[in-house]
């Protein structure tokens, strides 16, 4: 994959992710729970008009559809189907090691819920996906990848 253009900062991701996605109306969000979701509200957020859900890990059946609040995106109580999305966003967490995610098992799950014309997108932090070798195992229609550098102010 090659750079395609930049942005910066928290609202430059959004409003990047809300880009990538485009027209697309179901997008389901696949990543590690705790450390993913949280993104994934972010990321929901910039896109509430359209139906999103989250799916832990690679369990289906723990598939949950996001709804928005007045005081933050939540995930509901009842299940969701995520089958026919026109988005499935891998997130970063998937990749780390302490998750030992299988890429094919991944895959199947991906092609089981993704229409065939849907778009697959990563979303990381880092490089995280191309550290884990991601990159050459999975087909990424993008990848929207950030770098985040802090300081602690006294």
């Amino acid at each position: 994959m090659e750079d395609a253009y930049e942005w910066k900062g928290l609202n430059g991701q959004l409003v990047t992710f809300k880009k990538e996605v485009g027209d697309a109306q179901k997008i389901t969000f696949v990543g590690s729970p705790g450390v993913c979701t949280p993104f994934a509200e972010f990321l929901a957020y910039s896109v509430r008009d359209k139906e999103t859900c989250f799916i832990p890990l690679l369990d289906i059946d723990e598939c949950h559809e996001f709804e928005n609040k007045s005081y933050a995106m939540v995930l509901k109580d009842e299940l969701y189907d995520p089958h026919n999305s026109d988005v499935v966003v891998l997130l970063g967490g998937l990749s780390m090691p302490k998750y030992d995610v299988d890429t094919d098992e991944l895959m199947v799950l991906v092609n089981e819920i993704l229409k065939d014309d849907g778009k697959l997108m990563g979303v990381c932090f880092m490089n995280m996906f191309e550290k884990a070798g991601w990159l050459e195992k999975i087909d990424f229609d993008c990848v929207v990848d950030g770098t985040l550098v802090g300081v602690v102010k006294k």
